[in-house]
């Protein structure tokens, strides 16, 4: 495709020139391997020809002309014609055939989104805060940095080979949107005598030992803020684990040293950056400018609707801006899924009523700086699409990765866990209590977090056991996770509990919170008054398995009905 960037052409050439020799029997396939996790193509559970494309959103944007191409191709190449948002503003396509990769990536660039980086041992996405340059709490837009970090570490040769994959995060405000401590860096905005700078955190992450990061300097000025990044990345380069896959994130480095002698280290790592750094390195340190302001939209004034669910819609899916007159508005994207007719939907509508389109961890899609005048006729459009789905960041907007659907490393078919815990709480009225609302579910398919289950008031995460002669579908079940800046309290295991038991376990939790709730407390206090142990015994009668003659669906995954389940675990590639 013509106009792509020489570099990029070059790699999807060299990826067509793999793949011909690959299916000629003249490419080692491990090579292949290595070579299109670099690129952001993974591996299918059980189809070895079929591929998961990883599509970044550049610190979470995405233009109308983006949207539409991920219709394309989401339409013409993924076999279940979806588009699977991330927690990490990314966008996956699933069983997309080996020969059309090529094809996939020349057409997601040409719009300036890439899969570069996307897996392996690299810096992954740069995630940013999407509620960024609109939020009434920031202490400032911090949009162009984290943009400036992800446009220079993008291909650096830093990145290229660390010990493990590397996740950055930045934040504005005061609430923690894009959960800087479970990052290998977090970024936060900070104002020290009126000038701008960030207090830097280090070694979080999840997986299957989760930590928080710790503070690595109150106040990073803006014009070290390169320096000290990069700083970080290379001493974890040079010293991070490259024997012991398990061991090898930041995380684990800044626990063996202690924190203390890590600061130390950074502090003199910044000081031979700053004394060997030169030319073009330098200019890309030079603090960014602030962005102009969006293109703002001009469409038909109509502020409030008739339409069924409206004033539902209004009270979760709104965010207003501290532009006066201007909400940000929250597209549900129920699973994290939309189709090729949603992209395309949304991609008109953004036109219309939005200057901007970004993703957040909760795995929706925002349209940003929409008028307060049009927000009756942006709901009525998007209900004409398929997309006015309430109950953004509530009880129902369930965060789930894409399980064993797909994935080689989970046990579960996490997606059919999600679609049978909404539909079963959607139906309680207790959903609508206020207090009920605001928890939080997370699911993953196996330990390692995708779906973030650890930092979930309700986490859930996949696992198996045996009854007899059979394998049953399991989750693991864990209380109480929560994140604010500098800290991330992780969830307790409370217990393990079959598959098709689980919506009814959920509802027996929040029941006994609004039973026993004191003075309206919210779900995270109440935890911590009542403490989470307090709920094994409650829940022991779930876990109970009955024999397979008697009830025969325990031994089915939720989403896999009509097949026996067992564990087909593949090789891994998340950590690759």
């Amino acid at each position: 495709m013509a106009g792509l960037p020489e570099v990029v052409e070059a790699e999807i050439r060299y990826l067509e020139a793999m793949i011909a020799r690959l299916e000629a029997g003249e490419a080692d396939p491990e090579d292949f391997r290595v070579y299109r996790l670099k690129n952001g193509i993974y591996g299918i559970r059980g189809r070895p020809e079929h591929h998961m494309i990883r599509i970044k959103l550049p610190v979470g944007r995405i233009t109308p002309e983006g949207l539409r191409v991920l219709a394309e191709v989401a339409e013409r190449y993924a076999e279940n014609r979806l588009a699977h948002v991330t927690t990490r503003q990314a966008v996956q396509l699933h069983h997309v055939h080996r020969r059309d990769v090529p094809q996939v990536l020349r057409m997601v660039n040409a719009v300036g989104l890439t899969t570069r980086e996307a897996c392996g041992h690299s810096i992954r996405a740069i995630t940013c805060c999407p509620y960024a340059g609109v939020s009434p709490e920031e202490a400032f837009d911090v949009t162009p940095y984290a943009e400036q970090a992800y446009r220079y570490f993008l291909r650096h040769p830093v990145g290229q080979n660390l010990p493990r994959k590397f996740k950055i995060a930045f934040e504005g405000c005061a609430s923690d949107h894009a959960r800087t401590p479970i990052h290998d860096i977090g970024v936060v905005a900070s104002r020290e005598g009126g000038k701008r700078g960030f207090r830097i955190y280090v070694g979080g992450g999840l997986g299957a030992a989760p930590m928080s990061a710790e503070l690595l300097e109150p106040f990073t000025p803006e014009e070290d803020l390169l320096p000290t990044l990069l700083a970080i990345i290379r001493l974890f380069d040079r010293y991070g684990n490259r024997k012991v896959l398990t061991q090898a994130r930041l995380k684990f480095l800044v626990k063996k040293w202690g924190i203390a002698a890590f600061r130390e280290a950074v502090r003199e790592e910044r000081r031979v950056v700053r004394l060997t750094a030169s030319g073009a390195d330098l200019e890309a340190w030079t603090p960014p400018q602030d962005p102009p302001p969006p293109r703002l939209p001009n469409p038909p004034r109509k502020p409030f609707s008739f339409a069924p669910g409206f004033d539902a819609w209004r009270r979760t899916n709104l965010f207003r801006q501290k532009q006066e007159g201007f909400y940000t508005v929250t597209v549900r994207l129920p699973l994290g899924d939309i189709t090729p007719e949603g992209l395309r939907a949304l991609a008109d509508l953004a036109e219309t009523y939005a200057g901007e389109v970004r993703s957040a961890i909760s795995q929706n899609l925002l349209l940003r700086h929409v008028p307060e005048e049009a927000l009756g006729g942006l709901y009525e459009a998007l209900l004409q699409a398929g997309l006015a789905h309430a109950d953004a960041h509530t009880l129902l907007d369930i965060t789930r990765c894409p399980g064993a659907d797909t994935c080689n490393l989970a046990l579960t078919r996490s997606r059919g866990l999600a679609q049978a815990l909404e539909e079963r709480l959607r139906a309680l009225p207790l959903a609508q209590d206020p207090g009920a609302k605001a928890v939080s579910l997370k699911i993953s398919g196996c330990p390692n977090s995708c779906g973030q289950h650890p930092i979930a008031d309700i986490g859930f995460y996949g696992s198996s056991r045996k009854v007899g002669e059979r394998e049953v579908p399991h989750y693991v079940l864990l209380l109480g996770g929560r994140t604010r800046e500098g800290e991330a309290r992780f969830g307790q295991v409370v217990g393990r509990i079959p598959a098709r038991r689980v919506p009814e376990a959920v509802e027996r939790i929040l029941r006994r919170y609004l039973e026993e709730r004191e003075n309206g407390e919210g779900f995270q206090a109440y935890l911590d008054r009542v403490g989470v142990t307090s709920f094994k015994a409650i829940l022991e009668e779930f876990q109970e398995v009955p024999p397979y003659e008697e009830a025969p669906e325990f031994y089915q995954d939720l989403g896999g009905e009509g097949e026996a389940f067992s564990v087909r675990l593949g090789r891994g590639e998340c950590a690759v």
